[in-house]
């Protein structure tokens, strides 16, 4: 099992690593399924424009391109690239009010999720609600989810995809 961080086009470095490792994976063990190996690549918002172009043949600028590289015999393990625009990022996270790093914990989960099948706007995605927990088990990645939760609500949106461009908001199960 390995989640790696690398950068393409820019100099990003996500802070908590080992701690972000260890919630992506708790995440993926909640929807079913242990992680392989999940490379994440940071990059700039003309490095995943191209992207997108070259591989989806989208000509817009996403926060996020996930690559599912994942066994489908049933073996219940992800494995993936998980592009994701640093730019794009930072604007939302500006525009909604959220910190950059609420935002980039939000968008690196996204990932994982997509991983784990959950697709963007899916009735599934739209009514997840997180499981009560103890409050000492609280931290703040589980607080940027609820945040970016919060911050649909108070704008009357159902999905992320309608508060930020290209991404859904799921409702994490911690």
């Amino acid at each position: 099992m390995a989640i790696r961080y690398f950068n393409d086009s820019c100099t990003y470095r996500l802070p908590e690593k080992r701690r972000t490792r260890e919630w992506l994976t708790e995440v993926a063990r909640e929807e079913g399924y242990a992680v392989g190996e999940i490379n994440y690549i940071f990059c700039s918002a003309e490095r995943l424009l191209e992207i997108n172009r070259e591989f989806l043949s989208h000509d817009y600028y996403t926060d996020i391109i996930t690559f599912d590289e994942s066994d489908l015999r049933g073996e219940g393990v992800i494995n993936g690239e998980i592009y994701i625009d640093v730019e794009t990022v930072a604007d939302n996270a500006a525009q909604f009010g959220a910190t950059r790093l609420d935002e980039m914990r939000r968008v690196v989960v996204h990932g994982v999720l997509h991983l784990c099948g959950q697709k963007d706007k899916t009735p599934r995605a739209e009514r997840r609600r997180p499981r009560a927990r103890n409050p000492a088990d609280i931290d703040p990645v589980h607080d940027a989810v609820q945040q970016t939760q919060d911050l649909c609500d108070q704008h009357g949106k159902s999905s992320h995809q309608d508060v930020f461009r290209d991404a859904a908001v799921f409702e994490i199960n911690l």
